[in-house]
Parts: C-alpha cells; structure tokens; sequence
C-alpha cells in the first residue's frame, strides 16, 4: 500500500476539474476496495464516490466526511518534481490533500477494534464548478448511498494557508459566504463616436450602473455585515472611433445571510432596470444556477468539533469566498473547519487558486486524526 503522500503526489501529477475526474475516482475506489469497504460509484454525473464502514457496535450515529477531489484550470508554477502532467489544470486549491486525508481516515478507521459510529466517506467532484455536492444529495450520498443509513451529521475540512500548521479552526453560524453569479447584456443603440447624439451609448450608461452597484453594500446592508458586490468582466466595443450597441457585464456577489442574499439579488436588478432606463438602455440580466448557498455550521455539530479536537484555535471570522459544503448543510447537520498549512517560521503561504500552490504534505496526519476522532465520537 502507497504511502499518503505518495499517494497524494500521485493525483497531484494527474489534475482533473469538474465532473471529469474519472482517474482520480478509479485511484480511490481501488484504495477503499483494498481496505474491504463497500462502496458505490457513479454519483454526481459519474465521478462520485461513497464508500461505507459499519459500526462494531449498535446503538451509535452515522457520521458522514466529504472531500473534494477537482482540481482547476491553472498553469502549475510550483516546480515540485510531482508537478502536473497536464498543461493548464492543478491542484491549486489543494483537494489532492483534502482527498488523501479522507483515504488516509479510512484507512484509520478500519484499523479500530472498537467504532461506536456507521462511518460514510463522500468522495464529491466539482467543488469549484459545478455545485459537485448538490448532485451528490440529489443522488442519495446523505441517505447512505444504497449502502449505509442515512447520515446524522457531516464534517468536511479545508487547507488554509492562513493558518499555522497544526491549528484547526471554525466557528458556529455562517463560516463562508453564498456565491451568485449574474450576466447583464445591456442593449443601446451604436453609431459614430463623433456623434454621440445620434445614439444610445452603452458604455455610460453601464459605468453609471457599476458604480451604482457598490452601494448595495454601502448603502443597503447594515454596516456590521458583510457583503460583496464585484464587476469582474466590462465587455464592450471593438474600435476607439464606434460606440457599440450592446454591453455585457459578469459579476458576483457574495452575502452570509439568507435575507442579504435576497436582498442584494433584488437591488441589483432594480438599479439595473433604473440606471440602465433613465439612459434609454434596455438590459436583462440572468443568474448562474446552480449557486452556492452560504456555509452555516450548526452549533450542535460545532460543538461536537470543538469537544472531540480540543486543539483546535479560536473562532476563525467568516469567509466570503464560497464553498458547495453548503448543500450537505442545507440537509443534515454540519460543521464546515480550516486546517493550517502554514509551518513554523514561514511568514506566508501560497495563496489558494494561485499557480505556486501546493498542499502542504505536513498537514495530512492533522487532518486525519482530526477526521478519525470526529468519526468516532461525533
């Protein structure tokens, strides 16, 4: 049997993103079969896997752990010698590690005499595209997947390089933010940049509105919450001397609240409508589905992380970055936690999605003791 982080290394050499990581299922369906584990694939458009280890004794809970296995579409710059093989796609966001933690915890488990928990081991692609862990609860994975009974509760973990090695750290509530993403084309009417008159131009109208759109959040959500407005793509004309007929804008934004989340929706295409209108301009705008909820942690499930890893550090502040753990935790019980990466006397970290990231090997045994007591006593 390969070592974790030979293991590791290995899908770190052989990226694969959204629902296409067929190599990477076959590398873990053929680790847990060789531990004697039953286990089903195919879920999640193909990719997914859960796997399912039953309790020696009855009378426990069944405790369900998710890792994501996607990598993503990023040119690796690391220069490790297990670099990836396959130009423009890495692990840049380190679920090779969250993967083989997962391998590593049932390897484990399976070596205890005495599990007071059924045990299901969700293995779910397309984190980062796709809303993996949406397809993975429409398949069942949280009802035991065909294999096992449903889940009480689920624990997921993530590498965060802004955290010292070794330390372990969530917090009860909202732990990371809702991402929806919105397209608006907006339509004017083009002519000759010498005569502006003549026209309907798209380009003012659409610098009006993206302006206008940061007072969602300074204007419309209270100050001591958080939330995120960002135009990330203005597209519009082709030459200095047209003014174009269309505009197109993709932006996102992020709310930890339920309420700010439809609240920032619902502004976003009033000002739209507004702005856009009072220059003439028509404009629709659609939302990306599907989109991910805000990760909320439930404080039964928090408890139990901070009884069970008692090491762990103080409360970590909301993220707005989004995670598709959400789903599970729309389900079931949930608690959502950081694993730092960052060593001893290193003062930064590669950041996550950046091409000189790499998961740091160190923290796989953390991550899976700290999985293994979870299983067992959650």
């Amino acid at each position: 049997m390969t070592s974790l982080i030979e293991f590791r290394h290995d899908l770190h050499r052989h990226p694969e993103i959204a629902f296409g990581e067929h190599r990477t299922a076959e590398k873990i369906r053929a680790e847990i079969t060789a531990l004697g584990l039953k286990w089903v694939g195919g879920l999640a458009k193909g990719t997914g896997t859960v796997a399912f280890l039953p309790a020696t004794r009855p009378g426990g809970k069944c405790v369900a752990l998710r890792a994501d296995i996607d990598a993503l579409p990023i040119h690796e710059q690391t220069g490790k010698p297990y670099a990836s093989e396959t130009d423009g796609k890495m692990h840049g966001c380190g679920h090779d590690g969250h993967t083989t933690i997962l391998v590593g915890t049932a390897r484990a488990l399976v070596a205890e005499t005495d599990r007071p928990n059924d045990v299901l081991f969700l293995f779910q692609p397309a984190e980062e595209y796709g809303a993996g862990a949406s397809y993975m609860v429409a398949d069942g994975a949280l009802e035991g997947a065909g294999i096992g009974p449903k889940a009480d509760v689920i624990f997921g973990l993530h590498g965060w390089p802004g955290l010292a090695l070794g330390d372990l750290r969530s917090r009860p509530g909202p732990m990371m933010a809702s991402s929806d993403s919105f397209e608006i084309i907006a339509k004017g009417q083009g002519g000759h940049a010498a005569m502006p008159h003549t026209g309907r131009d798209p380009i003012v109208a659409c610098s009006a509105l993206v302006t206008a759109l940061q007072t969602v959040v300074s204007r419309n959500t209270d100050p001591l919450e958080s939330m995120v407005v960002t135009i990330g793509a203005f597209q519009a004309g082709f030459a200095s001397n047209v003014i174009p007929e269309s505009v197109r804008l993709l932006g996102t934004l992020r709310t930890l609240t339920a309420e700010n989340r439809a609240m920032g929706k619902a502004r976003i295409e009033e000002l739209m409508r507004g702005i856009l209108g009072s220059y003439g301009i028509s404009a629709e705008i659609s939302w990306e589905s599907p989109a991910y909820p805000a990760t909320v942690n439930d404080p039964e499930a928090y408890a139990a992380f901070r009884r069970l890893v008692p090491e762990a550090g103080d409360d970590m502040p909301p993220v707005m970055g989004a995670e598709d753990f959400s789903y599970y935790g729309q389900k079931i019980p949930a608690c959502f936690f950081g694993l730092g990466l960052l060593p001893p006397g290193q003062e930064r970290y590669p950041n996550l999605h950046a091409p000189d990231f790499d998961f740091n090997d160190e923290a796989i045994p953390i991550g899976v003791e700290a999985f293994r007591r979870l299983a067992l006593g959650a």
